[in-house]
């Protein structure tokens, strides 16, 4: 009596018999609020609306009656006959309230599902902007790592560009001083004697056939064709080396970009080696036209 009381009750509320059936069968028959909870929690189901298939050998309301023993069944037959002649048939207006009572507790029901869907749904959007702001945060570290290490980078490379430069200025102001020891008492007997190495050209006419002496050169102008077409000028001592023509470059044309030295006739590519070389020994004096060009 009382699972058709529970089934009943639910089909008079409207769900659908084979959704009654299985919220009867699957709650074991505890009652209409636990058959309610039952299809509330199960109302999405795929195979909600399918017909309940009891398993074999056992229907609603003979699954107690075949486990029970001979005697319990007796027992039972004799309490259901009780129950039968205590119970009075509910009346219209009786069934009428209990419906109604059961509608309004499933819809507090409802309300409590819906309450608490909203409230784990907030949760969980609590929970991805939790996480989208953490990497967020990893990301923004992560590039905050990437361009600390390029700015030490280029730190590192403008000081070792630095330290370049000054060894090559070091070393030049080495070289004058070595070749103003050198050759300073040299140069000013030579401007000495210089009057006396006239005297030859007023020789005899039989002198005139000797080729005259190489002139020594101390100054070389310089002139360099850079890579946008413009050009650079300028006078360096005969001895300076190479290097020094190149830092001129690097300071005043080609400043930051690696190049090539060269020259157009005849052709010839400067080494690193001929960096260490003399202008006099590279033949650039007493003039000479250098073009810059890509490494």
């Amino acid at each position: 009596m009382a699972e058709c009381t529970t089934l009943d009750s639910l089909l008079e509320m409207g769900f659908d018999r084979n959704r009654a059936e299985k919220a009867v069968a699957h709650t074991g028959n505890q009652g209409i609020e636990r058959a309610m909870d039952w299809l509330m929690e199960h109302e999405n189901d795929p195979d909600i609306d399918e017909p309940y298939v009891p398993p074999a050998g056992n229907t609603l309301g003979t699954t107690e009656e075949q486990t029970q023993s001979p005697t319990d069944t007796s027992e039972s037959i004799e309490d259901a006959e009780q129950m039968d002649d205590s119970k009075q048939p509910m009346t219209e207006e009786e069934r009428m309230e209990q419906v109604k009572r059961l509608e309004e507790l499933m819809k507090m029901r409802q309300e409590e599902r819906r309450e608490r869907e909203r409230k784990e749904e907030i949760e969980r959007e609590k929970q991805r902007r939790k996480q989208g702001q953490e990497l967020l945060q990893v990301k923004q570290k992560l590039q905050d790592d990437e361009m600390k290490k390029l700015a030490d980078q280029r730190r590192r490379e403008k000081m070792e560009d630095k330290l370049a430069k000054q060894r090559v200025k070091e070393k030049i102001a080495r070289d004058r001083e070595e070749r103003a020891r050198k050759f300073g008492g040299g140069s000013s007997s030579t401007g000495l004697s210089s009057p006396p190495s006239e005297a030859p050209l007023l020789s005899p006419p039989d002198n005139q056939g000797a080729p005259p002496a190489k002139k020594d050169y101390d100054d070389c102008r310089i002139q360099v064709r850079l890579l946008d077409g413009s050009t650079l000028s300028t006078v360096f001592k005969a001895q300076e080396p190479l290097a020094a023509v190149r830092v001129y470059i690097q300071m005043n044309g080609e400043n930051g970009q690696d190049f090539n030295l060269i020259t157009p006739y005849p052709r010839r590519v400067y080494t690193d080696l001929d960096m260490e070389k003399p202008l006099s020994e590279l033949g650039l004096v007493p003039s000479a036209v250098l073009v810059v060009t890509k490494k």
